[in-house]
């Protein structure tokens, strides 16, 4: 059996893989499977002759006294169709090996970013597939938004979680719930982020609700709010549009926890905030009552990403709280009551 040499280099070129590397595993595989037959002669090993492209199965000969003689060629029947096989089989499994490689290495560099594809159909109706063009990456059902829906052909960003190489080819996993997806969909809307002259400190997501992202500027005169809501709303609105409708507070970072806090609360209006006990950041904050359902939010939702967002234990009061209203003590089951007086005798004048 004959291998092309010269496309054997061509693929290697293009795959950027050594030749003698190739080479290489093809004689260790055909030499192994030769040592699998029964009639195998003993240290037979096979062997690309690099100019004609020729393999055979070379094995040593020894004299009486147990020295190298000469090197003989063994030719079993029917060995040459192995032989094809087993080299086809090597180049293909080299060559996918080295396109996995590439994929991997490519994805890689996208690992913490987002990325975008087109929804696709899969076997799986638990898994989203997105095609991402030399690939197919994948959103599993824990990296899901309950309140979307994936619809073949849709075009979709996802944030890259990791990428590796798995037993069927390189594993490329997405998500769209990761705090960081709306981090990467400001950077790619707001130029300041890009320069660093503004800076997204911390995100704190429920996904498909609500997202507070707190910011901060590194020059003085850039508003960093005003970089990421942009002109009439637009940056922010991008970002809101693509994450379907998800609200963003967008929020003033500060070095002091109790204004950092103050300003998580947004939309809500703190009148104070004081630390209470730094080493667990407590942080007691005091809004007006009519605030105070907005501070804590629908099920303690605004209150708890500011929490996450912060990182502080948060304690809220309102200002005038309600005096407690006691108990109303039972009424007496029979109460005495006063006789009326006795009218006075004597006819009754109707004009008096």
């Amino acid at each position: 059996m004959a291998v092309d040499v010269d496309a054997l280099i061509a693929l290697t070129v293009e795959k950027q893989i050594p030749l003698e590397k190739m080479i290489s595993a093809i004689e260790n595989i055909v030499t192994e499977t030769y040592r699998e037959l029964p009639e195998a002669k003993p240290g037979g090993r096979a062997v690309l002759n690099r100019a004609t492209g020729e393999i055979d199965i070379h094995y040593p000969i020894y004299d009486e006294e147990g020295l190298y003689k000469e090197s003989l060629v063994d030719a079993p029947e029917g060995f040459d169709e192995v032989i094809t096989r087993l080299t086809r089989k090597e180049i293909k499994g080299r060559m996918r090996a080295a396109n996995d490689a590439g994929i991997v290495e490519e994805f890689s560099a996208n690992v913490g970013d987002v990325i975008s594809g087109v929804i696709q159909q899969g076997r799986d109706s638990s898994i989203v597939y997105v095609d991402l063009g030399r690939w197919e990456g994948k959103i599993p059902a824990q990296e899901q938004v309950a309140t979307e829906k994936y619809v073949h052909g849709q075009r979709i960003k996802a944030f890259v979680v990791s990428v590796i190489q798995g037993e069927k080819g390189p594993e490329i996993t997405l998500s769209r719930t990761h705090p960081l997806l709306v981090k990467a969909l400001f950077t790619l809307e707001v130029p300041e982020l890009k320069d660093r002259v503004v800076e997204i400190v911390g995100v704190a997501r429920e996904a498909g609700a609500r997202s507070k992202v707190s910011v901060r500027s590194h020059r003085a005169g850039v508003s960093p709010k005003g970089a990421l809501i942009g002109p009439l709303g637009a940056r922010s609105k991008a970002v809101t549009d693509e994450l379907c409708g998800e609200k963003i507070d967008i929020v003033d970072y500060s070095e002091d926890p109790a204004t950092y806090v103050s300003n998580a609360l947004a939309p809500a209006r703190v009148t104070s905030a004081e630390v209470v006990d730094p080493e667990t950041k407590s942080i007691k904050v005091v809004v007006p009552d009519f605030q105070l359902s907005l501070a804590i939010g629908k099920d303690g939702q605004n209150a708890r990403l500011a929490a996450r967002l912060t990182g502080c234990r948060i304690d809220i009061h309102p200002d005038n709280p309600v005096a407690r209203i006691e108990k109303p003590k039972p009424v007496v089951a029979e109460a005495e009551i006063a006789p009326l007086p006795e009218p006075e005798s004597g006819p009754i004048n109707p004009t008096a």
